[in-house]
């Protein structure tokens, strides 16, 4: 007898930056995931299924269903071939996508925000001619939502600042994959400062690459390397070359690769800040992923950051958008290998402790499971 199955709807399926979507569900026992959207990208599973068609005719379908909600009949098959208990969307703007589908169906609903999409002003704003499909369904999917689970308890103070019903809203944190052994590298001894993320304005490496230029004569073989792509990447490369800091832009890397380079980094950076418009983070599983292999992580008090990271306990953390005191943190590491040594010691037990990606993902399975018993969708 085949076990049920949970619809995990993402609009866009197998994102590459999203490798943590596919993990939340590593360790379900009870529900196997099958994912919905309207595209495919290079990670989406094999058996996703996707609801629009390539070309033209496809761009029509994705409209429909987006705009209008028009379920496709692959979707009714789909739904009668996997008999899913429950719908689980992530982000905001999946939760208004899938809203048709739990409305059609009397699913429960749960949607997962990760972080912009509970702080980005233009989300929560009324556009003065056409409203987004998010502030047209945002208040029909809040109130058919049994679950809105949030990755950071800042995520979830946002939405209650924006007016969601705190008795919907949940924290669950994500989880990263740990290694079973890890053999901690000499601390101190690279000269790599490492940057990994989605060239965008909140990820702040415009205020790293101002701290590495006041670097340049304290400690002068300090390098820069930055792993990601996105809009700002060749600002950020004029930014870097008018500095002139040793950087090098790698563009997006396979995870095998980025942890190499985290292995030989001196340090993780992470500088992210409010952007304007107020896109901010959620949960940054990037520092999780430095913080198990033995990375020193020096990063700002942004959103959810503080949650993983206590200052001068698991990792340095300073002010969003000061170049001062960041330099200032990253030359700490460098300069004293006993600091970096026992932060990366307690970061990684703490880590192991909080965030590992099965334990993570069977706590999730097991909230799922309480919903679906609860609601009698089963």
């Amino acid at each position: 007898m085949s076990l049920p199955s949970v619809l995990v709807y993402r609009d866009t399926v197998g994102v590459r930056s999203e490798s943590f979507i596919q993990r939340q569900y590593k360790a379900f026992q009870e529900l196997t995931p099958f994912y919905v959207g309207t595209k495919r990208g290079p990670l989406a599973p094999k058996d996703a299924l996707i609801l629009a068609a390539p070309g033209p005719l496809g761009a029509c379908g994705r409209a429909m269903f987006r705009q209008f909600g028009r379920i496709p009949a692959s979707l009714d098959r789909a739904i009668a071939a996997h008999r899913p208990a429950l719908i689980h969307a992530q982000f905001g703007l999946g939760g208004a996508l899938a809203l048709p589908i739990a409305e059609k169906t009397g699913l429960p609903l749960v949607v997962t925000f990760h972080g912009g999409d509970a702080t980005k002003d233009k989300h929560f704003g009324r556009r003065a001619i056409v409203p987004t499909i998010f502030q047209r369904r945002r208040e029909k999917m809040v109130e058919t939502a049994h679950t809105i689970l949030c990755v950071s308890h800042f995520v979830r103070d946002a939405l209650i600042a924006r007016g969601f019903p705190k008795e919907k809203l949940a924290t669950h944190y994500l989880g990263i994959e740990i290694p079973d052994n890890t053999v901690l590298p000499p601390a101190g001894l690279g000269n790599t400062v490492l940057f990994v993320g989605r060239l965008v304005e909140k990820k702040g490496a415009d205020t790293l690459i101002d701290a590495m230029a006041r670097l340049r004569e304290t400690a002068p073989g300090l390098e820069l390397s930055v792993i990601g792509d996105g809009p700002v990447r060749g600002d950020l490369e004029k930014r870097a070359r008018a500095a002139g800091i040793k950087a090098q832009f790698q563009g997006w890397q396979d995870e095998k690769k980025v942890r190499a380079a985290m292995r030989r980094a001196l340090l993780l950076a992470v500088p992210s800040r409010a952007a304007e418009g107020g896109d901010s983070e959620g949960l940054p599983t990037v520092i999780m992923e430095a913080m198990a292999i033995g990375v020193p992580v020096v990063a700002t008090r942004h959103a959810g950051i503080p949650e993983i990271v206590s200052d001068r306990v698991t990792g340095l953390l300073v002010p969003e958008a000061d170049p001062h005191a960041l330099a200032q943190a990253i030359l700490a590491v460098k300069t004293e290998p006993d600091l970096a040594n026992r932060l990366r010691g307690e970061a990684y037990a703490d880590v192991r402790a909080r965030f590992d990606a099965e334990r993570q993902s069977a706590l999730l399975e097991r909230m799922l499971l309480d919903i679906v018993a609860a609601t009698g969708s089963r």
